[in-house]
């Protein structure tokens, strides 16, 4: 109809639903839709389905044009919004029951309709025959043990309990707690008054009511000589009220509002043009009322500026595409065992709305399907993932399917259903469920500990000891053991192990500029005094032993200027090392964010590990050469046994530090320092027992070994 009375230009209002496609303007343009944009109500279902959280849904469309266009919208809009549909199912265009039995018995096309039990949400385009066809469905499935079907119907506003006559006392209990949406209407006065007047007697020469009253109430209106099913004669007095909702409603309909305001626009435009018409010149009466003298063409002026309040105030406009202004009502059917119903507004749909706000929800108001218990349904095609997890795709499935993964180490998730996991920022680390960032904690061996307390016990014990074996040396400084072993070597050593118990202290507590300057330069400058003490002490026995030869030409090398040239030379070397290590990358307060999780280590970020290296490759290097000389000294007579010492103290040294180096490499934080720290004390430990215990035990406990007779008569 629309193609052939466009060409005559006359004016059409269609109530119901009428394609964007079809109804394109420049093909149509004396087309004017009481309805808006069909697009809108599939906006407004995207928007409750992300309100509701539902991503694993049905579609069912009638099996027609309709339905087509219908799914090349919806599709590409669910995949957009990150929802997915479990299934599409195409209802037959016209609604008799041998099709579907036929259908259902040897294809099984519904069977996902029934089965699929992750879907509790479906959403069906509600053209005509969508209701029928449905009842149907659901009536077929009964007879061949589908199970019942509790589903949440979400449907356009073309939907309708239009029945058949055969469908009238069909049971609607599967559609309770269905959503529609509804176009915007209000009820007239009088309309209710109306309704219950309405009788078949009106309209003798339209025998449409007749029909119905027939159909509706079983019955004939007049005797008839075919009366096969021996029906009763109507009275004519049958109350519409007792009929069931799902035939015949009582109160005006979304459609039924379109056609009351399309007649009251028509009205109006006829009022305007035959007033326009009168301004024109004096008429006959006759002639400006005549509606014969009127154009169809010259409605449309009038049509596409309209606008006016109807009797129950509200305003009736077109937009520049010819359809209503207007907004949807979002209802929520309540079915009774009589197979009555009631609709009840529970949101609305406002399309003009910004986008994301086109929808208001009154969640409370809402009654869901009996088998739900009035708890929100969920349909999605699995569990949420929950905080700590991430969404992992599913190999051939859609992406609305997916497994929960655990978020990897150092990343979190603090919301559901994330797509993947986030890092959290330097200064935070993951707690144990992954869910949430919490601040990484400062650490570093500080003096409140117990480790560091116990370190700074052993150094103050060891410096007292080395305090203590001092005085004894000083005070026996005249006996022949201590001159034995040259009395300012002996005071270099003990001064230096002194320092070196001392120096430990330089590594605890908050690193700060100063303590990282100092730390591994004092370290290392006084260890190679101690070393190099140790070296003269080691050349000087081997050179005491070779001169007491006769003969011997080594006679002028002894003395103190040797001793105290190679602990010179010694120390002044790494002395130099440490100057050039200041001098281009010296060491500096720094933070490590990530190599211990939940700390942020406080450490001296020593600037050059090469130099590092220098430092404590040459304290190796003064260690192995005393060791070396010492143990080619070892079997001197019992008087020289210095060397034996010397060889000892040299062999802890050198196993303290090569255990050293894997370990320190292989910690990380305070721990780290601690092994340096008790790398220095138990070394210089070492080098103070080994080389001067036996001797404070002679000097202390076995005096009598310390006179030069003894000594002497051992010798020879």
């Amino acid at each position: 109809m629309a193609t052939v009375l466009a060409n005559y230009k006359i004016p059409q209002l269609a109530y119901g639903t009428f394609s964007p496609v079809r109804g394109d303007k420049d093909i149509y343009p004396y087309l004017y839709q009481m309805v808006p944009k069909e697009v809108h109500q599939y906006t407004g279902v995207i928007r409750l389905l992300q309100h509701f959280g539902w991503t694993w849904i049905g579609i069912m469309a009638v099996d027609d044009d309709y339905g087509d266009m219908f799914l090349q919208k919806m599709v590409p809009l669910l995949s957009q919004n990150s929802i997915c549909y479990a299934f599409i199912l195409r209802t037959p265009t016209q609604a008799f029951l041998d099709d579907y039995i036929s259908l259902i018995l040897k294809e099984l096309t519904y069977d996902q309709l029934f089965l699929d039990q992750k879907v509790h949400v479906c959403f069906v385009y509600g053209a005509p025959p969508s209701m029928k066809s449905l009842r149907v469905i659901i009536l077929v499935a009964s007879f061949i043990s589908l199970p019942i079907l509790s589903k949440v119907w979400i449907v356009t506003s073309h939907w309708n309990f239009d029945s058949l006559s055969v469908q009238k006392l069909w049971d609607i209990q599967s559609f309770h707690g269905a959503l529609s949406f509804t176009v915007r209407s209000k009820e007239p006065p009088g309309f209710q008054d109306f309704v219950h007047t309405v009788r078949p007697s009106w309209a003798k020469e339209d025998n449409f009511i007749q029909n119905f009253w027939e159909q509706a109430f079983d019955c004939l209106l007049h005797i008839s000589s075919v009366n096969e099913d021996n029906k009763l004669l109507c009275t004519g007095e049958e109350d519409l009220e007792s009929l069931p909702s799902t035939f015949f409603e009582m109160n005006m309909s979304g459609h039924n509002y379109n056609i009351y305001n399309a007649v009251y626009i028509m009205a109006h435009s006829l009022d305007v043009l035959l007033k326009s018409r009168s301004r024109g010149g004096r008429l006959m009466e006759a002639e400006r009322l005549g509606f014969h003298y009127l154009k169809p063409w010259q409605f449309h002026a009038f049509l596409k500026t309209i606008t006016f309040n109807n009797s129950m105030g509200d305003t009736v406009s077109f937009d520049e595409n010819g359809e209503l202004i207007t907004g949807f009502d979002v209802v929520n059917w309540i079915t009774f065992p009589n197979n009555s119903f009631a609709r009840v507004k529970v949101g609305t749909l406002e399309p003009q709305a910004p986008p994301g706000r086109e929808l208001t929800l009154n969640d409370n108001q809402i009654v869901w399907h009996r088998s739900f218990n009035q708890i929100l349904p969920f349909s999605v095609c699995n569990d949420h993932c929950d905080p700590g997890y991430s969404r992992k795709k599913k190999e051939g499935e859609k992406f609305c399917c997916y497994d929960c993964v655990p978020c990897p180490e150092g990343q979190v998730s603090d919301k559901i259903d994330m797509d993947a996991c986030m890092k959290c920022p330097e200064d935070q680390y993951p707690n144990k469920i992954h869910n949430q960032c919490v601040p990484k904690v400062l650490t570093y061996l500080s003096y409140e500990e117990p480790l560091g307390i116990l370190f700074i016990i052993l150094a103050i014990v060891f410096s007292v000891i080395t305090t203590l074996v001092l005085g004894i040396f000083w005070m026996n400084r005249e006996t022949p053991i201590v001159k034995a072993n040259n009395w300012s070597l002996t005071c270099i050593l003990l001064f230096s192990l002194l320092l070196c118990f001392l120096c430990s202290f330089l590594f605890i507590g908050r690193p700060e500029k100063m303590t990282c300057l100092l730390r591994q330069t004092t370290f290392g400058i006084i260890f190679s005094v101690a070393l190099s003490s140790v070296l003269a002490k080691t050349m000087t026995v081997i050179l005491v032993f070779m001169v007491t030869k006769p003969g011997s030409e080594l006679r002028k090398w002894v003395g103190k200027g040797l001793a105290n040239s190679v602990v010179l030379l010694g120390s002044f070397i790494q002395v130099g090392i440490c100057i050039v290590w200041l001098s281009t990358s010296p060491p500096f307060p720094d933070t490590d964010l990530h190599s211990l999780e939940g700390e942020i280590i406080m450490e001296c970020n020593e600037g050059s590990i090469i130099m590092l290296y220098c430092v404590l490759g040459y304290l190796g290097f003064l260690a192995s050469v005393s060791f070396n000389i010492a143990f080619q000294a070892r079997k001197l007579p019992n008087s020289f046994n210095e060397a034996q010492f010397i060889t000892f103290s040299m062999l802890v040294f050198c196993s303290v530090w090569l255990s050293f180096v894997p370990t320190y490499l292989s910690t990380k934080g305070k721990y780290m320092v601690a092994v340096e720290i008790f790398s220095i004390l138990s070394s210089s430990a070492g080098l103070l027992g080994c080389m001067f215990f036996p001797k404070c035990y002679i000097i202390l406990l076995w005096p009598e070994m310390n006179k030069k007779e003894r000594l002497i008569r051992k010798e020879q």
